[in-house]
């Protein structure tokens, strides 16, 4: 078990909430991490069917078997008891009683919205980042490897490979979540579905162009996505939407939360694949702005990540906003700097200085080289270092 960064979090929160709730993806560790800093509650596993059966004829008779409290994994399979927990802690408000778990989060949250509120810190673990994955014994040896390997603990852990074992997780999470949320008839086209989306990761989002190609219709496409959103499998990243005087662009952008998983839904097996893809760009730019997503989120912060493109066509692949600072970074897979990767990063620069004077800009690149470096105002981050940078 290597030592996740959302653990200090996690620990902040125990000492402030009598609930502390861990969402993410299925396989990104959130049972591990809870186990190993609480060792001293007990474990109970809400998959199990018994105990299922146990809370839901007695809820009461269930809690009470945990009155100093307890890890409760997969909460959201039997949400009723998110009620009962509302009367115990308030009866008993005791901070760092209960970890709830679960890989479902608009399950969740409307349970917890309903009971919780107020009551519960809610957090969010997702796959490896690369910081963390260089904790492990064996650590990827290339950008492309690393891209290609993804950030799912078990692959790592345990010496798997990618490429099988991402396989498997389509297909599990195929079978077993899209039915219990979707009434998925037709597995194929979801499958299709998912494929297709892959194919467009860092890409504007056009649901209508997605939907034809699937050969479904509009609104089954904005469900299905809103089920791969909801199950930590991607997310939009909306449009930076200051006022500089500007026709933007109305479109999010489409990302994978693990490019690991988008390369092998792309048939993508190998880093050698990957370095001669036509795809190879827009795969790495998801890789990064989700490394810097999974930084914010993993400390406990809300991801506030944009991204500009104006009707001229002047794109910014990435713009973290934060009060009245903007940190504006283009993302470049090659591995050599050249002086186009600084152009837009300047125009927006200057357009943010004329309209919005009070603002403080960062201009970054991110490359897929080695050497970090200064470029007159622009500081230029080789890819292995993003994580460790402060966003």
């Amino acid at each position: 078990m290597i030592k996740r960064n959302l653990e200090q979090t996690l620990r902040s929160c125990a000492g402030q909430y009598p609930v502390i709730t861990i969402t993410g993806p299925r396989q990104s560790g959130k049972t591990t991490l809870c186990r190993a800093t609480f060792p001293d509650k007990p474990y109970v596993s809400l998959e199990l069917l018994d105990v299922q059966d146990a809370v839901r004829s007695d809820p009461r008779g269930f809690l009470a078997q945990y009155r100093s409290g307890a890890i409760f994994d997969e909460i959201q399979q039997v949400p009723e008891l998110m009620s009962y927990l509302q009367v115990e802690v308030d009866e008993r408000p005791e901070v760092g009683r209960f970890v709830l778990t679960g890989s479902q989060h608009f399950a969740l949250s409307e349970a917890i919205s309903q009971s919780l509120a107020g009551r519960t810190a809610v957090l969010t673990l997702l796959p490896l980042s690369y910081s963390e994955l260089t904790r492990f014994p064996t650590v990827p040896g290339s950008l492309f490897e690393t891209l290609c390997a993804g950030g799912y603990p078990r692959i790592h852990d345990q010496a798997i490979s990618p490429d099988r074992w991402l396989r498997d997780y389509v297909t599990t999470y195929v079978q077993r979540d899209v039915r219990q949320v979707l009434n998925v008839g037709d597995l194929q086209s979801f499958t299709t579905f998912l494929r297709l989306c892959a194919g467009r990761t860092a890409q504007l989002l056009n649901l209508s162009s997605l939907a034809d190609d699937c050969g479904i219709n509009h609104n089954t496409a904005r469900s299905w996505l809103s089920v791969l959103e909801t199950s930590y499998v991607v997310f939009r990243l909306p449009v930076w939407k200051a006022s500089l005087k500007k026709r933007l662009t109305k479109a999010p952008k489409l990302h994978f939360i693990d490019v690991g998983l988008a390369c092998s839904l792309l048939g993508i097996t190998s880093a050698e694949q990957l370095h001669h893809h036509p795809l190879r760009g827009a795969l790495f730019e998801s890789w990064v702005v989700s490394e810097i997503y999974k930084n914010r989120v993993h400390a406990g912060l809300s991801p506030h990540l944009f991204f500009y493109r104006d009707q001229k066509g002047l794109e910014v692949d990435l713009i973290v906003e934060e009060g009245d600072q903007l940190t504006c970074a283009e993302i470049k897979s090659g591995s050599t700097v050249t002086g186009d990767y600084f152009h837009a990063l300047a125009k927006l620069g200057a357009a943010v200085a004329k309209h919005q004077g009070d603002r403080q800009v960062f201009k970054r690149v991110i490359f897929g080289g080695k050497e970090g470096q200064k470029r007159h105002d622009t500081e230029v981050i080789p890819w292995s270092l993003v994580d460790s940078a402060s966003w």
